[in-house]
């Protein structure tokens, strides 16, 4: 185990030094915030002994508070045990409360110091280990992304995705099938983080199994609804809304999602609400499914209710008729440029304070080539 001992009294430096080498670390000692830093930077290492009070300020911990803010910029797993002869109920809390994870005074107890570092270092570890499992959940999710939108001629696509935090539970995907029809995908599973991510990844696989085989939006849903019903727990349930698009007919169902927005060239819109419950909770349910013809110039706008239910300051929600407001207003841009200027409102209506997962996205039908974003 390698350990960093941190204090400006060689006597101290030292004391600490032989008590960790009997215990078989390899220490690393240096005796001012500075070398601190260049150390940590350079090497990896198991636990910080550091102390709060310097050459510069001797009785405050000052010195050695603006330290730990700095460490945690540069590594915020090490294990940081502070030490100080001033302790203060008021400096502790605030050396916690930038990351510190111990606080040791002087003089110390050796077999608590010691019990001290082997629980921050097994802290530290199992710390690392989930840190790893997340940034490995983060990177399968967004490789569960549609990456690359297929092309269709006379439609232009542009997606948003923000989970509420490094995974979520939204599900997004649009899906080449035979003969030049396209699914689209827009869901949200009930919760937030890791456990509403992976339902949401067994969504998506239950959906891009089923839907080349599909006969209909409302047996794909029939299909998954079953799938969902027999994984799901007691308090889960899935939204979602699924179409097929083949030239300038979009077949659908809605399994209670929030019900997208169709906004015509001429500003009328209508919401695509027909199909039925929520996924999850009845096994044995069926879906409804209904058609819409697509004209040029016609903009659909599929989200989930991180869009529709941000709220700002005083608890206000978006909502979905400013959405149809701002669509409606803005139904001449691309796709990309719509896609922005929603994220945008809802972004400056929150003041940027997104709480739940947020998915858009945006189809604009306008007869000519694709364009990509």
């Amino acid at each position: 185990m390698q350990a960093l001992i941190a204090d400006d009294q060689p006597d101290v430096v030292e004391a600490l030094r032989l008590l960790l080498k009997r215990e078989g670390y390899q220490i690393e000692t240096v005796h001012s915030p500075d070398a601190v830093l260049k150390n940590v930077s350079a090497r990896r290492f198991d636990v910080l002994l550091m102390d709060l009070n310097y050459a510069r300020d001797t009785t405050s911990g000052q010195e050695g508070l603006d330290l730990l803010g700095r460490i945690r910029k540069m590594d915020a797993g090490l294990p940081v045990i502070v030490m100080t002869a001033w302790a203060s109920i008021p400096v502790a809390v605030e050396a916690m409360r930038r990351g510190a994870r111990d606080f040791v005074e002087k003089p110390w107890d050796n077999s608590r110091l010691l019990a001290t570092v082997r629980r921050q270092i097994r802290c530290g570890s199992a710390r690392a280990t989930v840190r790893d499992e997340w940034r490995d959940a983060v990177a399968a999710q967004q490789h569960l992304l549609p990456r690359r939108v297929p092309e269709i001629p006379g439609c232009d696509f542009a997606s948003a995705w923000a989970p509420a935090g490094q995974v979520g539970g939204d599900y997004l995907d649009v899906i080449p099938l035979e003969s030049g029809r396209v699914g689209i995908a827009v869901g949200d599973v009930a919760g937030k983080g890791l456990a509403a991510a992976l339902l949401m990844s067994n969504l998506q696989a239950a959906v891009r199994a089923l839907a080349p085989e599909a006969a209909s939006p409302a047996e794909l849903a029939t299909r998954v609804n079953r799938i969902v019903s027999s994984n799901l727990p007691a308090n889960r349930f899935v939204t979602m809304f699924y179409g097929v698009l083949e030239g300038k007919r979009l077949r659908y169902t809605n399994a209670g999602h929030n019900p997208p927005v169709l906004v015509r060239a001429d500003g009328t819109h209508q919401r695509l609400s027909v199909g039925g419950t929520v996924m999850g909770v009845f096994p044995d349910c069926t879906f409804e499914q209904a058609e819409v013809e697509l004209q040029p110039g016609d903009r659909l706008v599929l989200f989930s209710d991180g869009v529709v239910e941000a709220e700002d300051r005083d608890g206000n929600e978006f909502g979905e008729d400013r959405l149809v407001h701002i669509v409606t207003a803005n139904r001449t841009l691309d796709a990309a440029s719509l896609r922005r200027k929603v994220m945008a409102a809802v972004e400056q209506f929150t003041e940027g304070a997104l709480r739940d997962d947020t998915t858009l996205l945006v189809c604009v039908f306008d007869g000519s080539a694709p364009r990509r974003d």
